[in-house]
């Protein structure tokens, strides 16, 4: 069996993927974003399956970091929450699937 280093670029992309958008839950919900305007929190629990608290926390931290925005309103006298993805969470998503495809055509 012939054996070789690691390529430096895989190490690197390894390391681009660690952050914020290397939880299932938060790529999840940019991707969902990335495919429509926004989406109400009550439809991003149904679709993920998340409970309050994950999905809130997990929410927080995507819109503390400035990859999406939150606008509250009312349908039918009831409070609603919109998110959406940002243009820095939409760059941040893409480069991050990109790093992934490389990883993954490197496996292949």
């Amino acid at each position: 069996m012939q054996r070789t280093d690691p390529d430096i670029d895989s190490v690197e992309e390894l390391g681009a993927l660690r952050g914020l958008l290397e939880h299932r839950v938060r790529l999840a919900i940019c991707v969902l974003l990335s495919a429509h305007d926004s989406m109400s929190y009550s439809r991003l629990k149904q679709v993920l399956g998340e409970t309050d608290g994950s999905l809130g926390t997990h929410l927080r931290k995507l819109e503390d970091s400035g990859h999406l925005v939150a606008e509250k309103s009312f349908r039918d006298r009831r409070p609603v929450t919109w998110y959406e993805l940002t243009d820095r969470g939409r760059s941040s998503l893409n480069e991050h699937v990109a790093n992934l495809a490389k990883l993954i055509d490197r496996a292949g």
